[in-house]
C-alpha cells in the first residue's frame, strides 16, 4: 500500500515561529516526498472543546488556511480542507464508539490532565481520541506525524481499528491500521527562554515585520552582561532561535562573536545578535507575508481551495465508510 498522510491542526491563535519549525515545515516537506497523498485538515470540530465564539473560529480556520497556502501549500499537492466538510468522519467515529472501551478513553492524557487539575471536562474531550481516530481511519492514512504528546492518540487509534477490524471484518482488514512519524523538530525557544507557546504569551509571530518584530525580538530574555564582554552562546535564548535560520558557517562566525564579545574589531552584545536575529526572520519569511497579503485580499482563492480538497477527501472518506456500514449490518 502506498504511504498516504493525515495530520489535522488546531485552528487556534496566531501561528508563531514554535508552530513553523514544529509541525507546518515538516508537512510542506512532506508534500514533496508523497505528492497527491497528503491529507490535512483544519480541525474546527476538536476546536469546539475549547473555542465557542463563532466568528472568532471562522476567523481562526480562514487564518490558518491563509498561513499554509502563503508559506507554501500546494493545492495541486496536497489536500487542505476543513474537518467539519467531511461528515463522513462523525459518521465513522460513532460506529467506533460502538467498540471502544470506557477504559481505553479515560487512560487519554488529555482527559486525565484536565479532570487532574480539577477542571470541568466535556463529553467532547472525553471522546476526543475517538474523533481523532476517525479522522485518520476515514482516509487510509499509513503515516501520521507527530510530537512525543501525540503519539498516544495514535496508538489508540490503532487499537480502535484493530477492535474494529476484528469485530466486524471476519478476517478482513476494513480499516488500515496507521504509524505515527516523529517529529524532528528542534526545541523552539520562546522571548521568555520557556517553550515557544501561545498559551505563555512568549511567541514570535510568523509574518510580524518591523517595527512591531523588532520590539519583540528586542523583548526576548538576557542576562546583565555588559557590551563588549565574551557571551555564552549556548545558554542564550537569542542564539537558540539564530540556530534555526543561520547556516552552520555564520552560525559558527557568530558563536565565535558570542565568546570574543567583538566583531570585526568592535564591541558584540545581545543587541548585535537580536539584530541579526530579526534580518533573519525578516528575510526567510519575506515570500511568505506577500502571499499572505495577497490570499486576504482574495478570500474566494482560500474557500475554493478548501471546497476543493474537501469535495476529493469526502470521495475517500465516503468509501471507507461505505465498506465499515455495510460490514455493520446498516447496508
Amino acid at each position: 500500500m502506498s504511504t498516504r498522510v493525515l495530520s489535522g491542526v488546531q485552528p487556534s491563535g496566531v501561528k508563531h515561529l514554535g508552530n513553523y519549525f514544529g509541525a507546518i515545515r515538516q508537512h510542506l516537506e512532506l508534500q514533496d516526498r508523497f505528492p497527491g497523498e497528503c491529507f490535512y485538515f483544519i480541525a474546527d470540530y476538536h476546536a469546539l472543546t475549547t473555542v465557542q465564539d463563532a466568528e472568532a473560529l471562522r476567523e481562526s480556520v480562514h487564518e490558518l488556511a491563509v498561513t499554509y497556502l502563503a508559506l507554501g501549500l500546494d493545492p495541486d499537492k496536497t489536500l487542505l480542507f476543513r474537518q467539519s466538510d467531511v461528515p463522513e468522519v462523525t459518521e465513522l467515529a460513532w460506529l467506533l464508539a460502538t467498540v471502544t472501551g470506557m477504559g481505553l478513553l479515560e487512560r487519554a492524557h488529555s482527559y486525565k490532565d484536565k479532570v487532574g487539575r480539577g477542571l470541568p471536562a466535556s463529553v467532547g474531550l472525553f471522546t476526543y481520541p475517538v474523533l481523532m481516530a476517525a479522522d485518520i481511519l476515514s482516509y487510509d492514512a499509513t503515516l501520521v506525524p507527530v510530537g512525543k504528546d501525540q503519539i498516544q492518540h495514535v496508538e489508540m487509534t490503532q487499537d480502535m481499528a484493530t477492535h474494529f477490524n476484528q469485530t466486524y471484518g471476519k478476517g478482513n482488514s476494513l480499516l488500515h491500521r496507521p504509524e505515527f512519524r516523529l517529529s524532528d523538530a528542534p526545541y523552539v525557544t520562546g522571548t521568555d527562554g520557556h517553550k515557544m507557546s501561545s498559551s505563555y504569551g512568549n511567541t514570535l509571530p510568523l509574518f510580524e515585520s518591523g517595527k512591531k518584530l523588532k520590539k519583540l525580538v528586542g523583548g526576548i530574555v538576557t542576562d546583565s552582561t555588559e557590551l563588549g564582554q565574551p557571551l555564552e552562546a549556548e545558554r542564550c535564548n537569542v542564539f537558540a532561535l539564530l540556530r534555526l535560520f543561520a547556516a552552520a558557517d555564520e552560525l559558527e562566525r557568530i558563536r565565535e562573536h558570542y565568546r570574543t564579545g567583538s566583531r570585526d574589531g568592535t564591541a558584540f552584545g545581545y543587541g548585535h545578535a537580536k539584530l541579526l536575529l530579526g534580518a533573519h526572520i525578516e528575510r526567510h519569511f519575506e515570500a511568505a507575508r506577500g502571499r499572505r497579503d495577497e490570499l486576504l485580499a482574495h478570500p474566494e482563492r482560500v474557500e475554493e481551495v478548501l471546497r476543493n480538497s474537501a469535495v476529493r477527501a469526502r470521495a475517500t472518506a465516503r468509501a471507507t465508510l461505505d465498506r465499515c456500514k455495510h460490514a455493520c449490518g446498516l447496508r
